[in-house]
Formats: C-alpha cells, sequence, structure tokens
C-alpha cells in the first residue's frame, strides 16, 4: 500500500526504534510543552538511544538557536548536542542563501535563531527596512513580547517589493497554559499588510525535509509529531513514515477526520509508542476493521465501536484505547477514501476516554 492510499494505520512486529535508523522528533508537543517534559518523554527518548536509534530534535520554531534548544533538552535529562537539532530557521536561512549575494543583507522579523542561522550561511542580519541594498526579509516565531512596530518595518520593505520568506506558518504553538498563536498568525498580519506571498522554508515544505536529511544523513528516518499540518503532511510530501503521538495539538477527532495528507502511518499516546511494535489492523469477519479486542464499524452515519472478546466492552487499558483508535481510523479513512470522513464519531472516541 502506497502513502498516497493510506486506509489503515500500519503495523510493525518490530519495535519502532529498532525498524527505523532515525526519529525526526518534533519538539513543543511531543518532547516538552510550555518547557517542561512531556511524561515519559525522557525514559523512551533515553530507552531508544541507548538501543541505538538516532534522535534528531526537528522543530518549526524559529525564536531558538539549536545550542539553547541542546542545552534545554539536555536540562531535561535527555542529552543533546547543537548537531543534533534542525529549526526552520536554518532552513529558511538557506533557502535565502541560495537567492541572494553572499553577504546580502537580510530585515529580520523574529528572534536569535533566526539571526546565528543567517550569519551561518554568510547573510547579515539587520534590523531596519531603511538599510540599503537590502535584499530579503525573513519572519520567524518571536516569542509572545515581539513588538507591532516589527511587523510594520517588513511591510514597508514587503511594499518596495523586497523578497519575503517565512521560516514556518504554524498558526498556533502549545504552551504551558494552552495553544498560543504561532508565526503563521504574525505572517497574516504581515500577508493583511502587503498582499504578498511569502516563500516558506518549515514543515511540511520540502526545505525543511532536504535540511533535515542534509544534517542527519538518515537513511531510514521514522517522523515523530503531534500536528497532521506539519509533521505527518511534511512525512507526506518526504515519502517518510510517520508515528502521530496525542501528547499535543491533535486530538481523536481530527486525527479520524483526516485526508490522506495528513494520515499517520502510526498512531500512539506518547513517546512510549517508540519502543513497542505497532498492532495490526486487519478487516473484521462481520464488517469493519478490528484492532485488539475493538472492532470499529461505520453504520448508518456514525462510527461504532464493539467491544469483543479480550475483555468488557474491549476496555484493556490505555493500549487498549490506542487500539480501538487505530481501528477507528480504519473504519474513518475506508470510509472517506481521498476525502474527510463525515461520520460521527463522538459517542466511540467517548468511549475510549478521547
Amino acid at each position: 500500500m502506497t502513502r498516497q492510499s493510506r486506509t489503515l494505520p500500519a503495523g510493525s512486529e518490530r519495535s519502532l526504534h529498532q525498524a527505523y535508523d532515525t526519529a525526526l522528533l518534533d519538539l513543543d508537543g511531543v518532547v516538552y510543552a510550555g518547557g517542561e517534559a512531556i511524561a515519559h518523554a525522557v525514559d523512551s527518548l533515553a530507552a531508544a538511544r541507548a538501543d541505538g536509534m538516532h534522535l534528531a530534535y526537528v522543530t518549526n520554531n524559529a525564536l531558538r538557536t539549536p545550542d539553547a534548544v541542546a542545552e534545554h533538552l539536555s536540562e531535561l535529562g535527555i542529552p543533546t548536542e547543537a548537531g543534533e537539532v534542525i529549526t526552520s530557521a536554518q532552513a529558511v536561512a538557506r533557502l535565502i542563501a541560495e537567492q541572494v549575494e553572499p553577504g546580502s543583507k537580510v530585515l529580520v522579523i523574529g528572534g536569535e535563531g533566526l539571526r546565528v542561522a543567517l550569519r551561518e550561511r554568510g547573510l547579515a542580519p539587520v534590523d531596519s527596512a531603511e538599510e540599503e541594498g537590502l535584499a530579503a526579509v525573513v519572519q520567524g516565531y518571536g516569542g509572545p513580547d515581539l513588538q507591532w512596530s516589527r511587523f510594520a518595518e517588513a511591510s514597508y520593505a514587503i511594499n518596495r517589493g523586497v523578497p519575503w520568506y517565512a521560516s514556518n506558518t504554524d498558526l498556533t504553538i502549545p504552551g504551558a497554559r494552552g495553544i498560543a498563536p504561532g508565526n503563521g498568525a504574525a505572517v497574516e498580519v504581515v500577508r493583511i499588510a502587503t498582499g504578498a506571498e511569502p516563500q516558506v522554508a518549515g514543515k511540511p515544505l520540502p526545505p525543511m525535509h532536504r535540511e533535515t536529511v542534509l544534517r542527519t544523513g538518515a537513511k531510514r528516518p521514522l517522523v515523530v509529531g503531534d500536528r497532521l499540518d506539519t509533521d505527518i503532511e511534511g512525512a507526506f510530501n518526504g515519502d517518510v513514515d510517520s508515528l502521530l503521538v496525542l501528547t499535543g495539538v491533535t486530538d481523536g477527532a481530527q486525527l479520524l477526520r483526516a485526508e490522506p495528507k495528513y494520515r499517520p502511518t502510526y498512531v500512539d499516546r506518547d513517546l512510549r509508542g517508540l519502543l513497542t511494535g505497532q498492532p495490526e489492523v486487519v478487516a473484521a469477519a462481520g464488517g469493519g476493521f478490528r484492532c485488539g479486542s475493538w472492532t470499529a464499524v461505520a453504520l448508518d452515519g456514525v462510527l461504532e465501536l464493539r467491544g469483543e472478546e479480550g475483555g468488557p466492552e474491549g476496555a484493556d487499558g490505555a493500549d487498549g484505547a490506542m487500539d480501538g483508535l487505530r481501528a477507528l481510523c480504519a473504519a474513518a479513512w475506508t470510509q472517506a477514501g481521498d476525502g474527510s470522513c463525515g461520520l460521527d464519531a463522538g459517542k466511540a472516541l467517548a468511549r475510549l476516554g478521547l
């Protein structure tokens, strides 16, 4: 089955950390949230690394430098070198450097991560749209305190015809208190003021995947993320397998509605899924799809779950809930084909606690 025609979550007899050589891990919502490690992340990553899996941290957040990210991960108990961190700032800096002259001035709307990445590519970050010989404007996440005047500065230059680049267009970013506006929301502000469209480097677009492969040398990578519209779509565009974890912005209902480009190869509750195989989803004899002790069927516009003989209502703990979700994915995606599933799954998801 090709990734383009995926209608069933894949199974794997081998644990994922043994089946793939490199985990390309998103950070926000996967490894940490609001700066604190997500439950089971530290132990799971340590076990995967100890057993030979290479870990690389791939983030659309362009605010912090790879050194700062590596230091933060190390403080959380995940020993990390700067070279194991790949950011959208690095991807967009390479994209700009390929299109302008060496040493060109680039107006920066964002944080230190962008400045460091531009200097790495031999470019000169500046702060004013009035700089003589300005070659580009680059916009990346600058944190919650980025001043409104910076958006105006970008608009002045772009309206004069200076090429515009964006590290990424994630509309939201998860934090300790919940979901906050991301760089994509800031990009929309400048788009409204200019009518222009930026060249974008970050996930899910090819420049980010290329940057990641160049820096990691991965041969059989597994993308691990929490977002369908960046992590999973990026894996789809790069033609590599993916694991969705439910520790960030994506919930069960969104997963069931996913169009083909947003459907992960595997789904699990958290990073412990790296250390296990993935159960196979199969067609059930009486119709629908079975995974573990759950069978999911589409009936009269509703997705239903039926428990089998493995326990009451198929309820065998957290692993059982994931089995139920995998079965629901198969039923929903098969019904939807190349579109988005419109079946009501509310009661089925509630039974799983999702």
